[in-house]
């Protein structure tokens, strides 16, 4: 019993002997008088063990399972790993969700893929959840946060994210980076790299064969755990910047502050306010798909895109006409008159008249 339990105790029997009230003891202890009420008949019922938490001394429900564990104290006491430490890598100018799609794009052409990739909790694998100033997390269970764009990739491809929770996690790599910054740097040195093109072409002709030739182990297994892409593996689709948007009832789209207008042949039912997946590639371009189909799309002003004609337009004319057709009046039309004196006659008449 802890010495914050006993003193909560030592109130809980001053209540219970009337030596104090219950607003007191809910004072003293720090709890409201409905939980001294519920404490106090937990206490006739079980004694002074009412003021200990009943799941102390129980297994927790998220305890691996024994078989789990003797299987990982085996592998850790292990002298030597089955990792064989084969190195790929390339220069890149910074260290963005794009440039580790373009080596992962490299990796999986040439490797295949893996079962499971092992990272850190860097934020282009994972989401960070936000929280206020001042306020603390630990204890609570991370909510469930939208995936970023690799780990949507990764599960597109069926590869597993196994994020590293401790800095031991990732020794092997920090010790690769030390050896890199020795061998490596010094090699660049004498073969006088100076652009990023040369950086990579001694990375990969010279480094890397010296590296997976005398430090790389042999593991043992010698399966491979790659699988080959399939056809389903559209590596320019997965490894794209992916979000999600609306089309509007002129079949058009926004994306990027941009208008996109859907080619009138690529129309097809269902498609008004429907969302379509818009892919901006690594080469620049932009893919649109609806449901399983990719359709065509150009890119124009707002002031320029007319919607086009569909089987539900239909042409009704404009409520309010700004201009309308001056037609001659047909009050007078077979109506015969006479035709008069004229003016100089009916003169004359009246002048002999009078």
């Amino acid at each position: 019993m802890t010495q914050a339990e006993r003193d909560r105790l030592v109130a809980l029997k001053k209540a219970k002997k009337k030596l104090i009230t219950q607003r007191q003891a809910a004072e003293e202890i720090g709890v409201t008088e409905r939980q001294v009420r519920r404490l106090l008949r937990k206490l006739r019922r079980k004694g002074d063990r009412a003021v200990i938490h009943e799941l102390r001394g129980r297994a927790s429900n998220r305890k691996l399972p024994a078989e789990m564990e003797e299987r990982a104290m085996t592998v850790l006491s292990d002298p030597v790993y089955d990792a064989t430490s084969r190195l790929f890598a390339r220069f890149v100018r910074h260290d963005s969700s794009e440039e580790n799609m373009r080596l992962l794009w490299s990796y999986l052409e040439r490797f295949g893929r893996p079962l499971a990739f092992y990272t850190d909790k860097a934020g282009m694998f994972q989401s960070a959840v936000k929280t206020k100033r001042q306020e603390q997390r630990e204890g609570r269970d991370r909510p469930e946060m939208p995936p970023t764009q690799i780990a949507r990739a990764l599960r597109e491809l069926g590869i597993v994210w196994i994020p590293a929770h401790s800095p031991q996690a990732k020794g092997r790599v920090e010790r690769q980076f030390l050896t890199a910054q020795d061998r490596l740097v010094k090699g660049m040195r004498v073969a006088c790299v100076c652009t990023m093109e040369e950086a990579d072409a001694y990375l990969e002709k010279e480094y890397l064969p010296w590296w997976n030739q005398a430090l790389t182990v042999k593991p043992a297994d010698a399966a491979d755990a790659h699988r080959p892409l399939g056809q389903e593996s559209d590596l320019a689709a997965i490894l794209s910047h992916v979000e999600q948007r609306q089309v509007t009832n002129d079949y058009t789209l926004r994306y990027c502050g941009k208008i996109f207008q859907i080619d009138r042949q690529d129309i097809g039912v269902g498609m008004r306010k429907a969302r379509v997946r818009v892919e901006e590639r690594l080469d620049g371009t932009i893919a649109v798909r609806f449901q399983d189909t990719y359709v065509r799309v150009r890119r124009c002003e707002q002031s320029g895109c007319q919607p086009p004609p569909s089987a539900e337009t239909r042409a009704v004319p404009p409520l309010h006409s700004t201009s309308k057709a001056k037609r001659k009046s047909q009050w007078m039309k077979n109506f015969s008159v006479r035709s008069g004196p004229s003016l100089r006659e009916a003169i004359e008449v009246s002048n002999a008249r009078s």
